[in-house]
Order: structure tokens, then sequence, then C-alpha cells
């Protein structure tokens, strides 16, 4: 059984901090600034004997309804009703405040087991402020500092007496540890700002559980959710926004594309999402190359499609359109979609494991020399400094994405248009639509070449 524990407080008062500490790795985002976290971000603690789940959530403040500000607080509150037990964090150099006080009534009235933990307890002035935390309510404070990762045994402790004796039993490793084929697939989702990305893992979870909006730029950190859709289960991951590199000035949003990058690169498949009402822009078709440059597989969703009049032949228009921006990917998945009504989900996570089969392929090696036969016979290739060129043997060392060795003399030096043309009859061939192909050419030693002459 698993236990949660919601990590609330003021803005500002180190809760990410704290969640990066506990989790092991800097999953949260940071910033001096007020503010950075809008959703909740759930990770997985293992604090001595103790294993528990652990959610970062937005600082808690008053903010005028239907403001994007009561939407974190909507979050939060979910989490706290989520929670086994709480963790009210505030800062001990400013001591309980009145923001506090008010926040520690709505924690008390959730009836679960809170520890007051007062954090940025380094040095004296935190230890002063740490003695007025009483007040609260909420019974003797734990003094932490959790950048410095000080005051983690008194945390323990407290974490112990609250949680239920079953927290501090180790799970089976063979339940933990699932086999490679019953592993969620990793989605990331990304695209250009106000895309519908937190609205389409809404959609697909049947619930509120990323904070949305008609704002832009609402989503900062890489948020990890578990989705299961028809049987198969994923691990997606919301994104930030990704905007030209130019645009981008200021240090928080520079986190945020950091945050969307590295969930790339750990994705298996990235679906992109383009907003209907204005599809392939510039931007999207970097982002896609980008994806592509990373190898992993890619599923390009057309959102919004409700808002729009579809007309007579526009989905072989889009065909069209991917294939000529996007020659790199040819016969990538499409799907059209609306994020909002729920229209075209089916056929988006079909696609997504049709992608996710392609990029695993692997092709026997038999089969890629009768290949590397035929096509060289139809189209040898070319001449270089009036010699031909002599591709002798094709192989697969590894799938994720599909790469292939091609040895022969003086393989190396094969121009790009002929690499090109194996690429894509490779993928014609070996039905490799849409995913990635590295094609790496290897020419033959000279036995002779370190020999030494008489």
């Amino acid at each position: 059984m698993s236990f949660t524990v919601a990590i609330v407080g003021r803005p500002n008062v180190g809760k990410s901090t704290l969640f990066n500490r506990l989790v092991g790795r800097r999953l949260a985002l940071v910033d001096d600034r007020p503010g950075v976290t809008r959703d909740r971000r759930e990770g997985e603690v293992q604090l001595g004997d103790l294993a528990f789940k652990v959610i970062d959530t937005a600082g808690l403040e008053d903010a005028e309804r239907d403001s994007l500000s009561a939407r974190m607080q909507a979050h939060t509150a979910a989490a706290i009703a989520q929670a086994d037990a709480i963790l009210f964090l505030i800062d001990s150099r400013a001591g309980g405040t009145a923001a506090d006080r008010a926040f520690a009534d709505l924690v008390r009235k959730s009836g679960k087991p809170a520890i007051l933990v007062a954090n940025k307890s380094e040095g004296r002035a935190g230890e002063a402020g740490a003695s007025e935390a009483y007040a609260l309510g909420l019974g003797d404070p734990i003094a932490i500092s959790a950048e410095h990762g000080e005051g983690l045994a008194g945390l323990y402790e407290a974490l112990r007496a609250v949680l239920p004796p079953a927290a501090a039993e180790h799970e089976d490793h063979e339940a933990r540890s699932a086999q490679p084929d019953q592993r969620p697939i990793r989605i990331a989702i990304v695209g250009r700002p106000n895309t519908g990305k937190s609205t389409l893992i809404n959609r697909l979870l049947g619930e509120e559980r990323l904070l949305t909006g008609p704002e832009a730029g609402i989503t900062r950190d890489a948020i990890a959710v578990d989705i299961n859709w028809r049987g198969h289960s994923f691990r997606a991951h919301d994104t930030a926004g990704l905007r030209r590199r130019s645009r981008i000035d200021e240090k928080l949003e520079k986190l945020s594309v950091a945050d969307a990058l590295n969930a790339i690169r750990f994705a298996e498949v990235v679906i992109v999402l383009i907003d209907a009402r204005a599809p392939f822009e510039e931007q999207d078709i970097r982002i896609a190359d980008l994806v592509e440059r990373e190898g992993r597989a890619i599923v390009m969703a057309v959102n919004k499609w409700d808002l729009i009049t579809a007309e007579p032949g526009a989905m072989s228009r889009l065909r069209d359109a991917v294939d000529r921006l996007l020659p790199q990917i040819k016969g990538v998945g499409i799907a059209v979609l609306s994020a909002k009504t729920g229209q075209g989900l089916d056929r988006l996570m079909q696609a997504v494991v049709e992608a996710h089969d392609v990029w695993n392929r692997r092709v026997p090696t038999a089969a890629l020399n009768r290949f590397l036969a035929a096509v060289t016979a139809s189209h040898p290739p070319p001449a270089l400094r009036g010699r031909r060129l002599r591709l002798d043997y094709l192989t697969q060392p590894k799938s994720r994405p599909p790469t292939f060795i091609l040895f022969g003399s003086r393989a190396a030096a094969l121009p790009d248009a002929y690499r090109r043309y194996l690429v894509n009859a490779l993928r014609d061939q070996f039905d490799l639509p849409g995913t990635p192909v590295r094609l790496m050419a290897r020419g033959k030693q000279n036995p002779y070449a370190r020999r030494k002459r008489p």
C-alpha cells in the first residue's frame, strides 16, 4: 500500500527545495521568486526505512475567484485531500506570519496528521524565527534546512510517528521492478504555448489533474502522470510550451524549457501537439526536428480540430504537408483531435502504440543483406574519383531508434543523397514509417596499411 505526504505552505518557503531533497533529484523547478510551482508534482521517497509518495504543491495565498491563483489553490486543496499526512512548511526567518496562521487553520480543518516544518533554520536568525512557530498550534516545529540537507533526521522521526506502520515495510522487490514488457510507455507531450497539452492529459486521465486555462504559459514544470488507456499503460509528461529561442529571455522560462527538453530525452514516444487553427508554423517544424534529432518516436497531433471547418481532403493535405516539411520522418503518424471534447483520442493513443512498436523494431541481418544486394543492383552507388564505391554488408546493432551500420570499401565517403536513398528504401522495405532511422557507414580497413616497407 502506498502512503502520500503533501508539502504545503506559503509561496517561497522552500517547498520545492524540500521536495527535491526528499526525492534525491532536482525534479521540481526552484527559483528565488514566489509562485514558481503551479501544478502539483509527485515523487517517490525512500527516507531511511520509510517509503512514501510526496506531493509538491503551489503556495497557499489569498486569491480572487476564477483567477489563475485560485485554480492553483484548488489543486493544492486536492493534494491535501489526497494525502495521508501533511508537511506544513514555514520560513523560520520570517516566523509565523498572519498568512501562516490562516493556512494552518485550513490544515487543521482537514483532519489529516500535520507536521510543522520550520525551513531555512540554518544560523541564529533561523533559530529565533522557529521559536515563534509554536503559535500556529501545529505542535513542535521541526527545524530543517532543505537547501543544505540539515534536520532530516528530526523530520524522519516525525514522519515515522504519523505514518502507518506499513509505510516502513519494504515492498517485495519483484513487485516493484516490473518486467521490461510490462513497463509503461514513456510519453512527452510538447508543442508551442497554449496548444492544449495539459488539457489533453486531463482528458486522458478523466480528471482535472493539471492546471489549465486561457492564459499561455501556465505549465512550468514537466509533470509526469500515469495513464491507463484501453489496457495500455503510459507514463506521460506534460511540458512547458516551447517558444523560439530568441523570444526566451527570462531565467524561469529557460528553466522550464530545459525541463521540457529533459522530458523529450527520457521519453520513448513524443507527441508534438499542433493548433489546428495555425498548423505547421515554423516553431512546430523546429520542435519536430528537435525530437527527431534526439532519436525519439514521434506522433504529430493536431488539436482543436473542433474549432475549424474541415473541408474534404483535409487529412490528405495534412499528410502531404508533414511529408513535405519533415521528410526525415516520412510517414509519421498523424492524429486530429479535440482535447476539450475527447474527439480522436483513441486514434491518437493507437498511433502512440504503433510508433513505439516501430521504434523498437529489429530486422534480421540476412534480410538486410538481401535488401542491400537488391537496392545496389537497381541503383548502384555513385563513383568517387573514378572508382565505384562497393557496399558489402548491412546490419542493425540496435533499435530505439532503428540504427543500421553499412560496411564497404570507402563507405564513409558515401554521398548524403545516396544515404537518404538507402534510408527511404529501408523505411519502405521494412515498414519503418515516421521513426528516426540512423544509418552509419564504415569503410573496411586496409590490411596492408600498417605493414612496414622493406
